[in-house]
């Protein structure tokens, strides 16, 4: 079987990623089964669909007939993924003929599930015990507010305190790529990373945070698997529908209250029962939390003077804008600033670069002109990479000066063994001076009290 190494970029790579035992383990689980084929490329749907009810292995080049001359690169990347989530597993006969079966386990649960569908762990709570359920809108804008909640506390987090608003675990995501603390007595400070993450569309935001939490789940004494597993059940609960709380196990309660911190889940308590509403962000966790589809509509416009006009009520949008360009002032539904050289300048060294800011202004460009091309002027992208470009005209690069050699063959011996070893960064031969990189100093230290010797 080729090894496929596997980049997690979304959720399903993260599937993809588990050992095989767990991931055999996962497939007991219809519900599972049809997020996984959900997932999958439309060729590779085909394949399993049409071969879910064929018993014992199929060879690779009948598959391949079934393929047309100009899909066949569709084919291998349907063959790949299909690999790698081991829904077919591979083998070699004997006349070394590649063959594919289906795997047992997610051959018979989806099956099953086709023919006779499946029933979730828990059911939606009758309307007579669950009052005042928000509507979709109210549920939209509380998954809005707490998200932009999240990154205004990570933006402001020289604020310790306000950090307690989350759990330990989410504060240990954070501070694993996102925050830096030197010392117990200084406040968390936004590293490079966190610059850039607060850049990044709010689906790739996301899936970043959910990657983190996933990764260091162990940490915590709990089974990734587990956690995914409960992650992609939960993207089949129905939108601004109420669960009992009573429902879940220990593991599962304290993710769903970590989730509520992000957005992705609305908690509320009865006078007897408490219950747990799923947003529009975890009923869409199996599809891809990197989908474009969901972009929220754009806000700025750049004018080729420089001049920056941000059309929002948020006070998020404001202080993102603030990492990259100089803010004037600012109005109830307006925000008015300017990008300037030292503005620029700051974001850069937080680590922000220069396709970073214009993608970020690309990406949320106002409806107005987000339909030109280009939606940023592009004397204003250019100006912008050449000020990147100042700051990288000097490369700096530790070294060490030698000079006053005691003879002229001591010198021209000294630069020929700098040379050797590609460390030699600049000579004179006419005052014997010479610089070599400090990754060489220690072994020119010892040639040169040989050539003394």
């Amino acid at each position: 079987m080729p090894q496929v190494r596997i980049i997690a970029k979304n959720f399903m790579d993260m599937v993809a990623s588990l050992p095989a035992m767990k991931l055999d383990r996962l497939y007991h689980n219809s519900f599972i089964c049809e997020a996984i084929l959900r997932s999958l490329p439309p060729l590779a749907k085909k394949y399993v669909l049409q071969m879910i009810y064929m018993e014992g292995p199929f060879p690779a080049k009948s598959l391949e007939e079934w393929v047309l001359a100009d899909g066949f690169s569709k084919h291998k990347v349907a063959i790949d993924r299909l690999i790698q989530l081991r829904v077919f597993m591979e083998t070699t006969e004997r006349k070394k003929e590649t063959s594919y079966r289906i795997n047992p386990t997610f051959q018979s649960n989806l099956q099953k599930h086709l023919t006779s569908g499946g029933v979730l762990p828990r059911e939606p709570m009758p309307s007579n015990i669950t009052v005042r359920l928000p509507s979709l809108e109210e549920l939209d804008a509380y998954a809005l507010e707490q998200w932009e909640c999240f990154l205004l506390q990570l933006i402001n987090s020289s604020q310790a305190e306000k950090l307690t608003n989350f759990s330990s675990s989410m504060i240990r995501v954070f501070q694993r790529g996102l925050l830096s603390q030197r010392d117990n007595k200084d406040a968390p400070r936004l590293t490079e990373s966190g610059f850039q993450f607060l850049l990044m569309d709010t689906n790739a935001q996301l899936w970043y945070i959910i990657r983190e939490y996933i990764s260091n789940s162990e940490e915590r004494g709990v089974d990734p698997a587990d956690l995914i597993s409960f992650l992609l059940e939960l993207s089949f609960h129905i939108m601004g529908e109420a669960y009992n709380m009573n429902t879940l196990n220990e593991i599962q309660r304290t993710a769903i209250k970590d989730l509520a911190d992000l957005g992705l889940i609305k908690l509320q308590q009865g006078r007897k029962e408490s219950w747990f509403i799923p947003t529009k962000l975890a009923t869409n966790l199996s599809v891809s939390l990197t989908d474009s589809s969901t972009r929220k509509q754009g806000f700025v416009v750049v004018e080729t003077n420089f001049r920056m006009y941000a059309y929002s009520t948020s006070k998020l949008h404001c202080e993102i804008l603030r990492l990259f360009s100089r803010i004037e002032y600012q109005l109830p539904n307006l925000i008015v600033g300017a990008i300037t050289k030292e503005s620029l300048y700051t974001a850069f060294e937080n680590g922000i670069t220069a396709e970073q800011i214009i993608g970020f202004l690309q990406q949320n460009a106002h409806p107005r002109v987000a339909e030109r091309i280009p939606s940023v002027p592009e004397n204003v992208t250019d100006q912008i990479r050449l000020w990147e470009s100042d700051l990288n005209r000097v490369e700096m690069t530790l070294a060490h000066l030698y000079d006053e050699f005691p003879s002229r063959d001591v010198f021209d011996a000294a630069c020929d063994y700098a040379r050797e070893w590609g460390g030699l960064l600049w000579e004179d031969s006419k005052k014997m001076r010479l610089v070599v990189k400090a990754e060489i100093h220690m072994q020119m230290r010892e040639f040169l009290r040989g050539q003394k010797q």
